[in-house]
């Protein structure tokens, strides 16, 4: 996500072409969410566009293709060449790939997803998102499989989100969508990803945050990398919240390095 109608003119020029938009994103944010993955596999020279308009440092968490992770046949019969021969061209950028499961994957299936984790190319760095609530009860057999093979749990926290009845109409499709799953907050690797969707008003969305600025701190001290994805339902002001979100994490954490400088959305006119 970095060409989102409500940024432009605000995070990115409204007569930026589609090809320059990512470069203005990334003066904001360091890392993005690779969603479009999931639906289709973009050719290589999409990808080769992508990590041409990005530091080597940039931070791709992208899904896994639906046919992977969302079909009846499971995790047998994959064939994800085409799939890894795409997402070569963007190097160290391949910060994760992203296995998010449906709420219909449930623990009788923690068998096929070892063996799927075993056979994956050991050259990338995986993490797994999970729905279905057994899994939180009783997360021990899931955290076993996932740190054997060295792969992050992404927690997808959404509890401020449903802390109160949905006030506008984003929020109320998110309302139906969403999944409401217990809060998360343990790493199981050096990476650990989070994904927080807070809510249209920015004061709930940074109160619900609180929560998670101690907990990356404690991170970064021990010497991990986190990543984190702030969301509220239409999106609208998510890189200016990033970067709150980095702000106060390094006011805790002195050392965590600066995002980078955004340049202004130039001008659309001469005037």
């Amino acid at each position: 996500m970095w060409s989102l109608k409500s940024w432009q003119g605000r995070f990115v020029g409204r007569a930026l072409p589609a090809g320059e938009r990512l470069r203005a994103y990334a003066g904001w944010c360091t890392a993005v969410e690779g969603n479009t993955t999931f639906y289709a596999t973009p050719a290589r020279e999409t990808v080769a566009s992508w990590a041409a308009q990005t530091d080597p440092s940039f931070r791709f968490v992208l899904k896994l293709p639906q046919t992977v992770t969302h079909t009846s046949s499971g995790f047998t019969g994959v064939d994800l060449a085409g799939f890894w021969h795409a997402m070569e061209p963007l190097g160290p950028r391949a910060h994760a790939f992203w296995i998010q499961l449906p709420g219909s994957f449930g623990p009788d299936g923690l068998g096929a997803l070892a063996g799927f984790l075993r056979r994956l190319p050991p050259d990338f760095r995986y993490a797994v998102e999970v729905r279905h609530r057994a899994f939180f009860d009783d997360p021990g057999p899931l955290t076993a499989v996932l740190a054997k093979a060295d792969v992050e749990w992404v927690p997808f926290d959404t509890t401020a989100f449903f802390a109160s009845p949905p006030a506008s109409d984003a929020e109320r499709e998110a309302w139906t969508k969403k999944p409401r799953m217990p809060l998360r907050t343990e790493a199981l690797t050096a990476r650990p990803i989070i994904r927080y969707l807070g809510r249209d008003d920015t004061a709930a969305t940074v109160a619900g945050w609180q929560r998670w600025i101690p907990v990356v701190a404690q991170w970064l001290r021990e010497g991990r990398s986190p990543t984190v994805f702030l969301h509220t339902p239409d999106n609208a002001d998510a890189p200016g919240l990033a970067r709150r979100f980095h702000d106060e994490v390094r006011a805790v954490v002195p050392s965590l390095s600066p995002l980078p400088s955004p340049a202004p959305p130039a001008s659309d006119t001469l005037f």
